[in-house]
């Protein structure tokens, strides 16, 4: 395993890279332009080649976001609360031509209207798809009546210290600005605060400034490796990267979660991060859709309606649009030859559900047990007998977890009179008539060693989901 550097907590200081700021990836690429008439060849560098190849899937993102003080709703929480409008500026890429946009979380945080202009100077709207508060990874979806130009995407896999990567942004509002550095460094873990650390990391040279974040990294092929996060404070050329290997692998589960709390398939599949990795069907549920069609482990996945599919985020993004009940039209490879279905999709049923899409359906967050022995040390020094609890892990955007509050570094103590210690009794809990006919459950959790509780109003339960639009 690669050593990693651990970057003090106490010292470390770092920018979040939005005024507003945001990334993205994909592999339609997009036509290089040819060199203006009269400018020699020799001036034409690779860099400038890079830069044009990617620019045109790269969007700018602002609009205005209400800060509050203390979590909403949540009685405990100290001082008054208050609320202040703040404009915001950053980064998006396209990565899919309908419109899908990856950015970091922090771009479109809390923002009341999304706003999105394109490369061409098209102003439009976009709307907050799905995110990972703790890997400050957010899908948005731009409104938009024609394909969108996407960028090639890279691999984070090989890449190599002294390389050189270019950066581009809306730094400080300049759209469009690019900056060219080196690879510092790889793998670096640097923490941010005390709910988030950010994982592996890049280390770059490139001048990365507020208005960044989100932001390609690129290689000197114009391909997409990495998104631009953060600089580090008071430092010269000392800026971050999430790898773009990382940021698909993310960003696919985020979108096969959305995917599996409305459709049924029986198909799972596998697959790597990167492209031409392809798609393979792993498992075939028994009387499922993709039984009834004659799908079998080790198919592999051509292309879904028009889209050709290369790895499992081209799958995933696919079955975005489809509703229950609509034939999703494949390709499949077999044996070295091909052939096509037409696979029916179906409502998941409501006992098929798992407690962690329960969860995320019904509250919208995602969580996993505290250990014991953190317990203790968190009941020593608030002077509490709390059993057990659950940390959130991520938060839902729009989801009644989202809308009281509560962020991810939480630990949920209980729902409606009854404890989470585990899983098992979340699971018991949304499962209860009283939560699945109820439309309001108190909760308790547990911030920075402080006991807050609110009212959450309940989402219905996934099994009366609708079509996402």
């Amino acid at each position: 395993m690669p050593a990693t550097t651990q970057v003090s907590r106490a010292a470390t200081h770092l920018i979040l890279l939005s005024v507003f700021t945001g990334a993205c990836i994909w592999t339609v690429p997009t036509a290089a332009q040819s060199p203006q008439e009269g400018i020699s060849e020799a001036r034409v560098t690779p860099t400038v080649k890079a830069i044009r190849r990617a620019s045109p899937a790269v969007v700018n993102i602002h609009g205005q976001k209400t800060v509050r003080a203390t979590a909403a709703g949540m009685a405990g929480a100290e001082g008054p609360e208050s609320f202040r409008q703040v404009n915001g500026m950053g980064t998006g890429v396209v990565i899919d031509p309908r419109g899908y946009v990856i950015t970091n979380y922090h771009v479109v945080e809390d923002v009341d209207n999304i706003k999105v202009t394109l490369h061409n100077g098209e102003t439009t709207t976009a709307e907050l798809i799905a995110s990972r508060v703790r890997n400050d990874l957010a899908l948005i979806r731009v409104k938009s009546d024609r394909p969108l130009p996407t960028i090639p995407r890279g691999t984070s896999s090989d890449l190599m210290a002294g390389e050189s990567v270019i950066a581009i942004g809306n730094a400080f509002g300049y759209v469009h600005t690019s900056t060219q550095g080196i690879i510092s460094a790889l793998h670096r873990d640097v923490p941010v605060n005390e709910t988030q650390e950010y994982v592996d990391l890049i280390q770059i040279s490139a001048g990365i400034n507020p208005g960044n974040s989100g932001g390609p990294l690129l290689n000197i092929e114009g391909e997409m490796i990495g998104v631009n996060v953060a600089v580090r404070v008071g430092a010269q050329q000392i800026a971050f990267a999430i790898p773009i290997d990382q940021v698909v692998e993310i960003v696919t589960e985020m979108i096969e979660q959305q995917n599996d709390t409305r459709l049924a398939t029986g198909l799972r599949t596998s697959g790597g991060p990167r492209e031409g990795d392809g798609v393979t069907v792993s498992d075939v549920s028994a009387s499922s859709p993709a039984e009834r069609e004659g799908l079998k482990p080790g198919d592999r996945v051509v292309r879904v309606g028009s889209q050709e599919v290369d790895n499992r985020l081209d799958f995933s993004l696919a079955l975005m649009g489809l509703s229950p009940g609509e034939a999703m039209k494949l390709e499949i490879e077999r044996g070295g030859e091909r052939f096509d279905l037409a696979l029916t999709t179906e409502r998941r049923r409501p006992d098929s559900y798992s407690v962690t899409e329960l969860a995320w359906s019904i509250i919208g967050v995602q969580a996993k047990p505290v250990p014991d022995s953190t317990m203790r040390r968190l009941n020593s020094r608030m002077r509490t007998r709390y059993r057990g609890g659950l940390q959130v892990t991520a938060v839902k955007p729009g989801s009644a977890a989202e809308r009281q509050g509560i962020i991810a570094g939480d630990v949920l103590l209980g729902i409606h009179g009854w404890q989470t210690s585990s899983m098992k009794d979340l699971a018991g809990i949304l499962k209860h008539p009283d939560i699945q006919e109820g439309p309001k459950a108190k909760f308790y959790l547990v911030r920075r060693e402080q006991t807050l509780f609110g009212h959450m109003e309940l989402a219905a339960h996934p099994s009366l989901a609708t079509k996402h639009r």
